[in-house]
């Protein structure tokens, strides 16, 4: 999978007190340790450390939960010692890798499928670094990918989707169009498909063209304001369940259904969203979960044991290692119709046993 070229975004802020730490190119990244007062010695310490992609630490998203990982690998493993250094726009990237590098660190990993080339490229020049990346797969020896089959959980959303909506008409747009986004919108359009097949119903996608790998995508992870004027599109064209494939850019997605007293519903994605964003956890219908997290975590702890990881296989989530799912409906529970859970289930059951196929062009290789 590789990154959208041309596309330099500044991230500028509107909400949730984020902080950057912007990495000036060719110094060494300013970054930040909480948690840094191991009891660990200096010699013993596994220093992980890592480069977010967009969007910041606090992006209610893949970055928080890449760091949620790191977290939780500390207290796994004690001498692990976590830091990271925030990107504001594609320009940090690479002198954020680089200074980690300079740095000796242990692990150092890149979130996000837009930091596959710049990976690729510096894990190169520092083969006696070991490097890890979120949504991609380098091919380097010394890069160890962890890649997710969002579209079994996302083609789980769309049949929920389908199943719940009143108007007939759902939605779905991106962030970017890149894989890693793509991935869930096509599962998301398939799911709603099939729904149609199975019910003889003529439940409406928009905002994705699946054959035409077409549809919306607001330019940004971050621009609230954007993704509130994107779905308010969404909704006066009649869709009453959105999907943002956005990180932060979604919290607008969220903030309209909010004003709209119950009348529009969101499904999250990435980390469940009445966990993440708890603010909006009356409009989160359901999560399409990455268990980006998890995946770091293993990752990490491996490492500090001394444990080898293997570029190939590297890893993939998918719904049989519960690397991806479809989170609970937490508020809307008493909601969602007992016919529409049990069938939901054996969905999921279908999908992992390979009866019911689901299908990607950006899915993992």
């Amino acid at each position: 999978m590789r990154p959208v070229r041309g596309k330099r975004i500044v991230a500028i802020l509107a909400a949730g007190g984020l902080t950057l730490a912007a990495a000036a190119c060719g110094e060494a990244p300013s970054e930040t340790t909480p948690g840094s007062g191991s009891s660990a010695s200096a010699a013993a310490a596994y220093k992980a450390c890592m480069v977010t992609d967009l969007g910041g630490i606090d992006d209610k998203s893949f970055n928080a939960s890449a760091w949620a990982g790191l977290q939780a690998a500390q207290k796994e493993a004690s001498n692990v010692d976590p830091k990271y250094v925030a990107s504001s726009s594609e320009a940090d990237y690479e002198p954020g890798l680089r200074g980690y590098v300079s740095q000796g660190c242990n692990f150092i990993l890149a979130v996000g499928g837009l930091m596959g080339e710049v990976t690729t490229k510096v894990a190169k020049e520092s083969a006696s670094s070991q490097f890890a990346i979120v949504d991609s797969n380098s091919g380097n020896s010394n890069v160890y990918p962890m890649q997710f089959a969002t579209h079994q959980a996302a083609f789980l959303a769309g049949y929920l989707a389908a199943g719940y909506s009143k108007s007939g008409k759902v939605a779905t747009y991106g962030g970017l169009k890149i894989a890693p986004v793509t991935i869930f919108m096509d599962g998301f359009a398939d799911g709603v498909a099939h729904y149609n097949s199975v019910k003889g119903t003529k439940v409406e996608v928009l905002g994705w063209d699946k054959a035409a790998q077409n549809g919306n995508f607001a330019e940004s992870f971050i621009d609230q304001n954007k993704g509130k004027s994107i779905t308010q599109t969404l909704v006066g064209q009649g869709a009453d369940v959105i999907m943002p494939v956005a990180g932060g850019t979604g919290l607008g997605t969220a903030a309209v259904a909010k004003e709209s007293g119950g009348k529009v519903s969101v499904i999250w994605v990435d980390q469940d969203g009445c966990k993440s964003a708890a603010q909006y956890c009356d409009v989160f219908l359901s999560t399409v979960v990455k268990n980006i997290e998890e995946a770091v975590k293993e990752a990490v702890v491996k490492g500090a044991k001394g444990e080898a990881l293997a570029a190939a296989p590297g890893y993939v989530g998918d719904l049989s290692n519960e690397g991806v799912s479809l989170a609970p409906f937490n508020q809307f529970d008493s909601k969602v119709d007992a016919a529409l859970k049990a069938e939901l289930e054996k969905l999921k059951a279908d999908v992992i046993a390979g009866t019911v196929k689901v299908e990607s062009a950006s899915a993992p290789k």
